[in-house]
């Protein structure tokens, strides 16, 4: 028998644990080497696990919801079976098979074995009997959030995501859903940036006419030539470079008492996914045109949905843009991304009546709004900087002659 173990990938030096998914393989199937076995997800991206080997996956030694760390073992493949070889050793936290929990309801037994590690350790110090606690993991396995609720009330346990909501002493119905490693560590990063800067936010408007007259004229064109759409957020990332070369402070960040200037603009950009806000980096934005930052975005976009961001790419950072406008947003006051010291909101685009020349006539405004730690920036080089972005989207023509 020649048995290669399936290992948890390297994880970066800031990331110490990270938290398994969901298996695609159970004990006794046929893998195949390079074959995706499971996710690992980390604070940051979902990590893919493939199969070192060809073989049969003889034994699951980390489940569904396990913590872990770099290089432990998550399973071991057995590479001389064949795919009709008996059914391999589970362990106790790994899931039971879907074709075994529909063949028979499960038994006091069965449940125990099905409780993962942390669940059975949490029913144990409750004394109470995993029987009696109805698990709503893959299988029917006792999940911690499972354990957590039992014996607190008779009704009450606690939700899957795609489970009926439980109810809450008072009869009204409501979910409880762990927080997945990305969602907490969001949060912790947040908390700190408020806790840690003197965040102002200083606003502004931006005619858009200029833009969207761009735009209008040269977006077929642009598309058939590039391959990608003619967006705005490609002018908002020029206007902020051509902001920060002249202000340099604000694309700079703070290191104990120390400020760093970086003679460089890696510009992230906020992306939503169905795992939370994540921020890619555009590395050397002042360096790439606007069909190549479209390209890079939309390629952020993409891969943000499906979980394939790099470690690399949510990495550094000097300056970043949060378009809330896509949503609908009109006006808001953006977190700023530590070690960063500012950030740019942007928002939805409107016709408003603006005052022009003593008339009042009808325009496309956006409201801009630019957070920055107060402790390194004053409020002349936030405003100045805000007021060169808004200059430089008003006549894009400024940006080609550097002005």
């Amino acid at each position: 028998m020649a048995i290669t173990d399936v290992l948890v990938p390297q994880l970066s030096e800031s990331i110490s644990e990270a938290t398994l998914l969901e298996w695609k393989k159970q004990p006794g199937e046929m893998v195949e080497a390079d074959e995706i076995l499971i996710e690992v997800e980390t604070d940051k991206v979902v990590l893919e696990v493939p199969a070192p080997a060809s073989g049969v996956l003889k034994e699951i030694v980390k489940g569904d919801g396990s913590t872990v760390t770099s290089g432990e073992v998550l399973a071991r493949i057995d590479t001389d079976a064949k795919a009709a070889a008996a059914p391999a050793e589970k362990p106790a936290d790994a899931p039971a098979p879907q074709a075994e929990a529909a063949a028979s309801a499960p038994t006091a037994s069965a449940k125990s074995a099905v409780a993962s590690p942390a669940a059975g350790k949490i029913l144990a110090e409750k004394g109470v009997d995993p029987s009696s606690v109805d698990g709503t993991g893959r299988g029917g396995r006792i999940t911690k959030g499972d354990a957590l609720e039992a014996g607190t009330a008779p009704a009450k346990k606690a939700a899957a995501p795609v489970a009926a909501p439980a109810l809450s002493l008072d009869g009204r119905p409501e979910q409880r859903v762990p927080m997945s490693r990305l969602r907490a560590r969001v949060a912790e990063r947040l908390i700190q940036s408020q806790s840690e800067n003197a965040i102002l936010t200083t606003f502004n408007e931006v005619n858009m006419q200029g833009i969207l007259d761009v735009r209008k004229r040269y977006k077929d064109q642009f598309e058939k030539e590039h391959g990608v759409k003619l967006g705005f957020t490609s002018f908002f990332v020029k206007a902020a470079v051509a902001a920060l070369k002249k202000y340099p402070v604000v694309n700079a960040s703070v290191d104990g008492k120390d400020i760093i200037y970086h003679g460089y603009f890696d510009i992230g950009i906020a992306v939503g996914s169905p795992r939370g806000l994540v921020v890619p980096i555009l590395r050397n934005a002042d360096q790439m045109s606007i069909a190549e930052i479209e390209k890079q975005i939309a390629n952020f976009g993409t891969r943000a949905r499906d979980g394939k961001l790099t470690l690399e790419e949510l990495t550094g950072g000097t300056f970043s843009i949060s378009n809330g406008g896509v949503f609908g947003s009109m006006l808001s006051t953006p977190i700023i991304n530590p070690p960063q010291s500012a950030i740019l909101g942007i928002h939805a685009t409107k016709d408003r009546a603006v005052v022009e020349n003593g008339q009042i006539v009808i325009r496309p405004m956006n409201y801009l709004a630019l957070s920055y730690d107060h402790r390194i920036i004053d409020g002349r080089e936030a405003v100045l900087a805000l007021v060169a972005m808004k200059e430089a989207l008003e006549d894009p023509q400024r940006l080609l002659l550097d002005l």
